[in-house]
């Protein structure tokens, strides 16, 4: 978790993007990806980078468990813009937000346009 957060703090103010994998639902490494827009508002992952993430995803025998991305201004609730580009439903969507000062992050589950929040639990 404390990577993800460092990693949205470094692209500011910019959104930060980036992918999780692991085994058994469990996220287990942490893929900084670029955000190709390079906006406070949105995020596009490179269409390459990500194959190659994939790859090296396969080779260590871990599946996408998650999709992060920051909020630098608002809320850490999906956008209209988050809820219509997810691509990946069984994935589940972390965002992090900074919209008050402090990081703030929530999880949700984003499947036919429907937006249902997760609890996150931290494992040692």
């Amino acid at each position: 978790m404390n990577s993800m957060i460092e990693h949205c703090k470094q692209e500011m103010p910019y959104e930060a993007c980036g992918l999780l994998s692991g085994r058994n639902g469990k996220n287990e490494t942490l893929w900084k990806m670029k955000n190709i827009v390079k906006t406070p508002t949105s995020f596009a992952m490179d269409v390459n980078q990500m194959a190659l993430t994939f790859n090296m995803m396969k080779q260590k025998v871990e599946q996408l468990t998650g999709i992060y991305h920051s909020h630098p201004t608002a809320a850490p609730y999906p956008s209209k813009n988050d809820i219509e580009n997810t691509h990946y439903p069984k994935a589940a969507y972390f965002i992090v937000s900074f919209a008050f000062g402090t990081s703030n992050v929530k999880c949700y589950r984003i499947k036919n346009m429907k937006v249902t929040s997760l609890r996150i639990f931290l494992l040692d």
